[in-house]
């Protein structure tokens, strides 16, 4: 399932040779990450904690390849810290069979490739808009790797690391949602991280509600309708993340509401009566945008103090 949104999320549109090789290239990189987070998630956590200031250094500096890049690196980012905390989890006497993981990858990405080929044929061979909502402005040309960039990059790298370090030296319950959280709520301004840190704490507390009031439907339910109520919510999870790829420009707090929704009902389908892993997940949510938002409270009041510390002392207040 993240194999084909991330390679939708990757399509950019146009000749189907120019979609097929960047859709390549990041299945590609997907499949890497992939067998990295499930091969060393049963390491000591401190090399995580490594991996994640790692990845999300070199996915903030992303962005000098255009804004489409950063988004597909985000979502890999995340993709990764997820790999990470299922891989992490897993009882010492399960393994986390890394190449399945890693060929589950690759499939979901070729299954998008082959289905998008099939399409370009049915329709005549012509070139295609991205099958996402664009946004608006260019976002694919190169940005100069300025100074501001690569401290914003490395000032997310850090803090995705403290968030990484609290959630695995704790070794809380669903923790890995706190990085996730903090790496979506850190954006170029306060003001920005603000805003987006609000609208994911709803949606997250609006998603929890909907996907615990779901999973009480296969509560008391045993043998052969269980197994039909739980296929028929797995359908419904899918259906809810193609509406919210829909809707991801209109509003942010139902974007997330949705997708909150979803993955809570596809991981809490084996246990649908533990309601107590919604409460953690909302719970690592507010710490997690609370970690990004005070981030970027600190990096702008240092932005503020950087140009008043150069400023020179006039010569009648010297000494």
């Amino acid at each position: 399932m993240f194999g084909v949104l991330l390679a939708a999320i990757a399509d950019p549109g146009g000749g189907y040779g120019r979609r097929a090789s960047r859709v390549a290239v990041v299945a590609l990189i997907g499949a890497g990450l992939t067998a990295l987070g499930f091969g060393i998630g049963g390491d000591a956590w401190g090399w995580l904690v490594l991996a994640a200031f790692a990845v999300t250094l070199v996915a903030g500096l992303a962005v000098t390849f255009g804004v489409q890049s950063f988004i597909v690196a985000l979502v890999l980012n995340v993709w990764f810290i997820v790999a990470l905390g299922v891989a992490f989890s897993l009882p010492p006497h399960i393994t986390s069979h890394i190449w399945a993981q890693v060929v589950a990858w690759a499939g979901g990405s070729a299954l998008w490739i082959a289905a998008t080929f099939i399409w370009w044929l049915v329709r005549g061979r012509p070139d295609r808009p991205p099958p996402l909502l664009e946004l608006p402005g260019d976002t694919t040309s190169r940005l100069p790797l300025t100074r501001p960039l690569v401290m914003f990059a490395v000032i997310r790298a850090l803090a995705m690391a403290g968030a990484t370090a609290l959630w695995l030296g704790l070794d809380l319950s669903h923790g890995y949602w706190i990085p996730i959280a903090a790496m979506i709520a850190m954006r170029p301004s306060l003001a920005q991280s603000t805003l987006i840190s609000v609208q994911r704490l709803i949606g997250a507390l609006i998603g929890a509600v909907a996907a615990g009031l779901l999973l009480l439907i296969p509560a008391n339910e045993h043998g052969a309708q269980l197994v039909a109520i739980t296929h028929g919510l797995e359908v419904v999870a899918l259906v809810l993340i193609m509406h919210a790829m829909a809707i991801q420009s209109c509003n942010y707090a139902f974007y997330t509401a949705v997708i909150a929704a979803a993955v809570l009902i596809l991981v809490d389908l084996p246990h649908p009566t533990n309601y107590g892993d919604e409460g953690d997940r909302v719970l690592w949510t507010l710490c997690g945008v609370g970690i990004g938002v005070l981030v970027m409270l600190l990096a702008g009041l240092l932005a503020k103090r950087a140009p008043a510390a150069k400023q020179p002392v006039p010569a009648g207040q010297a000494g």
